[in-house]
Formats: C-alpha cells, structure tokens, sequence
C-alpha cells in the first residue's frame, strides 16, 4: 500500500475570513512557523476594495488558529516603500535565521510586483529592511542557513524568454543580491508546464538534500524536487 507523503487535514478549513476580527473577503497564501511555543501564521487577505493585507493569527497546536485583533503588515505610507506598496502587500513567505524571522513579501503597485523583505524577533513588532527586487518578481524564499558565507534565495522573476521560472541568487547582506542562475524551468506539456515558483522556504534534512517545494499557482497543485546544496 503506497502511503501519502502529505494528507490533507479533515477538518479544513483551519482559518476564514469569518473567524478575521476586521472587514476582508478572503484568507488565503499563508506561511507558517513556529515561533516559542505556539504557531505563527502570516496570511493574505483581501479587503473590499481589492487590495491585499497580511493578517497574523496563533495557535498553541498548529490547527486551531486565533487571528490578532489588527493586520500585522499594511501597505507603507513613507518613502521608499509607499511608492510600491500602494496596491498591497501579498503572500509572505518565513525563514527563521540567527533567531530573527526574515519576511519576504509581495510589493504591488502600478509599477509592477517587486520583492520586499521585512524581519522581527517576536510578531510583535516588524522592521521593513529593503527593496530587493525590481518588478516582476513574486515568490521569494530566503535559505535558512548560508553557503560559503552568502545568504541564498529562490525566487521567480517574469520575462519572454524564461517565463516564470525557478531561479537562486545570493547575497552578502540580504539587501543587494547577485551571482543569479536558472535552475528550473516549467515543463512542457507537463501538469506545471505554464509556470512554476517557490512555495515554502527550503527544508534541510542532515544528510540529506534540500527539498526545494514548487507550486503551480493556477490550480492549487505542489511538486516537491529534490536538490543538493547551493554552491
């Protein structure tokens, strides 16, 4: 009997917008950590205009969430970041990293999506930090460990040529980021063939390669490759 490497939760869904203590219309694209001795879960809500927010909600056992009476992350109104955040913030992603939670999120504005990255030590309080793409970026995911002194990511920039594609790049300081490869492509006439793009933060298992996780936005559908370290 083959056994299911994820089953899905029979008591989906664990958060609605019904359960959100302010007016949005959905819930949806969270990340998930967890932080002492609760889970932390940052997600993206729409309000009724159209444009996104990031709620925070907790849970003591990772299935039952309470969210936090205001938005954890609203769009700027100080330069630099209030120039690309006037249409929203979207889908955080979370690595937890020399015991600060670095946040990358999507920046929407009439200029386009670009990356930016945040932090905090608690959920408490958050810190914007920088910009660190131009647009069209989404799907950011910061490496929980460095290589050869370098912060790693993945992310999924747009263009004709390569499509919404998987690509790492590194940095000496998570502010200015270079050394960019391709490393995954969609497949043709493959169930991802249209696009795919990082989903959670890598996972490292010792001895074992990093699962880079991948996701077909579209429908819903995940992948999981299996790749070796980033060198």
């Amino acid at each position: 009997m083959k056994l299911d490497i994820v089953r899905r939760y029979a008591h989906n869904p664990i958060l609605t917008k019904a359960a959100i203590p302010y007016p949005v219309e959905t819930v949806h694209n969270a990340a998930v950590v967890k932080h002492e001795n609760e889970y932390i879960m940052l997600f993206r809500s729409h309000l009724r205009t159209g444009r996104s927010i990031i709620g925070l909600a907790r849970s003591s056992d990772g299935f039952h969430f309470t969210a936090h009476p205001e938005p954890f992350l609203t769009p700027d109104r100080d330069s630099p970041f209030a120039a690309y955040e006037e249409f929203g913030v979207e889908d955080p992603r979370v690595t937890h990293m020399d015991g600060e939670y670095l946040i990358t999120y999507s920046a929407y504005s009439r200029n386009g999506v670009r990356i930016a990255l945040a932090k905090t030590k608690d959920f408490c309080q958050v810190e914007r930090i920088s910009l660190i793409t131009e647009a069209d970026y989404r799907n950011v995911v910061i490496f929980p460990e460095k290589f050869d002194g370098l912060y790693a990511r993945l992310d999924r920039p747009h263009s004709e040529i390569a499509p919404w594609s998987i690509w790492i790049s590194y940095s000496p300081d998570l502010r200015f980021w270079g050394q960019s490869q391709l490393i995954m492509r969609p497949e043709p006439y493959h169930w991802d063939e249209m696009k795919i793009g990082p989903g959670a933060p890598p996972i490292n298992r010792p001895g074992m390669a990093f699962h880079l996780p991948r996701r077909f936005p579209d429908d819903g559908r995940i992948g999981l490759p299996l790749g070796g370290r980033p060198s």
